[in-house]
């Protein structure tokens, strides 16, 4: 069971390669009393190689992956990952599964995209039964262990068994469901606490199949955070804009922008696809101009110290239980600042966890 009060998270990843500096920000985060450490893998950086290196460099702070992709390793691999970074780590691991979108899995992995459900359910039912540290033995749709007609026997992971909270990041219906239906933990992006039900009505969907509630579910939602003056507010505003552009237009392929189909549900459908259109005629600039104020303030923890305090108390009251806090700033210092200064803010709306 839940907790009292928010939880706080981060996400890092390695595109830049300048690890001194993200693990700087990684164990700067702990001491600023941080519960959650994620870390991103896209088509940068892997993530279980950095969070080894962190559950070494950290005491307290869980680490988490968001996400490995299910479908560029096989499940028994993922699991093994996952029991070994509980290992390294005295117990911290979260694992966080995603099925990423046919750009990355095709384009960059080679690997089909076809039956992500069905993957993601399976995967998860694989790793489970790993962690138990029983022979494995599974019949599905998209995996069979042992494989059928070779001389493959049921194995066993030489690991001690281990409990590991499974988090899936999903934000189409069908996945929104089966997250409620077998996961700790919901990894979610592009909410807005006012549309909320556009993502609980099918979470609590899956919720009820398995005769669970929504006290059985973690919610983690993660936006960008900058607290800023108010007369420094429309460039910061018109910054983000660009970047949630791409998020509309340049995310997934030609026909599957698993962003642009979140705004759409929470009411931007017609604007969601004007900016599409205009991305992907290459009229990047028209794109963003065509994104709002308010689109862009709804979806982040952006503004002035009182806008994002109260903005904070909207994502409690709508049912978050962790938010995963996207720092903004050029430097380290910059970011460590925003991210203490949101954590406080945080910690100000309920007691102490810790």
């Amino acid at each position: 069971m839940k907790g009292p009060g928010m939880r706080t998270a981060t996400t890092i990843e390695g595109s830049s390669g300048n690890w001194a500096e993200i693990t700087a920000f990684a164990c700067e985060a702990e001491k600023l009393g941080l519960d959650i450490c994620w870390v991103a893998e896209a088509w940068g950086s892997d993530a279980p190689s950095p969070l080894g290196y962190l559950a070494a460099r950290t005491e307290t702070m869980l680490l988490g992956s968001a996400v490995i992709q299910v479908g560029t390793r096989s499940p028994v691999v993922i699991a093994q990952t996952a029991m070994t970074l509980a290992q390294l780590s005295g117990g911290r691991f979260l694992l966080g599964l995603g099925v990423s979108g046919p750009q990355v899995l095709e384009g960059l992995h080679g690997v089909p995209f076809a039956h992500p459900l069905a993957r993601m359910r399976e995967t998860v039912q694989i790793v489970r039964s790993v962690f138990t540290g029983e022979k494995v033995r599974f019949t599905g749709s998209q995996y069979r262990i042992p494989l059928a007609g070779g001389d493959g026997r049921p194995m066993r992971v030489s690991l001690p068994p281990v409990s590991v909270p499974v988090y899936l990041a999903a934000l189409s219906p069908k996945m929104l469901e089966l997250t409620g239906e077998i996961a700790d933990g919901w990894l979610g992006t592009s909410f807005v606490p006012e549309g909320a039900d556009a993502y609980f009505t099918h979470l609590d969907a899956g919720l009820a199949r398995a005769g669970r509630t929504r006290a059985d579910l973690d919610i983690c939602q993660g936006a960008e955070v900058n607290v800023v003056d108010e007369a420094s507010l429309p460039d910061v505003l018109a910054s983000r804009k660009k970047e949630l552009a791409f998020s509309l237009g340049g995310m997934g392929s030609g026909t599957s922008n698993f962003y642009n189909d979140a705004y759409s549900r929470q009411g931007w459908a017609d604007v969601a696809a004007r900016v599409r259109a205009r991305w992907l005629a290459g009229d990047h600039d028209g794109a963003a101009a065509l994104v709002t104020d308010e689109m862009v303030l709804a979806t982040t923890l952006i503004g002035t110290e009182d806008m994002v305090r109260a903005r904070l108390q909207t994502w409690r009251d709508a049912g978050v239980d962790t938010v995963r806090l996207y720092p903004a700033g050029d430097t380290l210092t910059a970011r460590l600042d925003n991210l203490g200064r949101a954590i406080d803010l945080v910690r100000a709306l309920d007691p102490p966890r810790r």
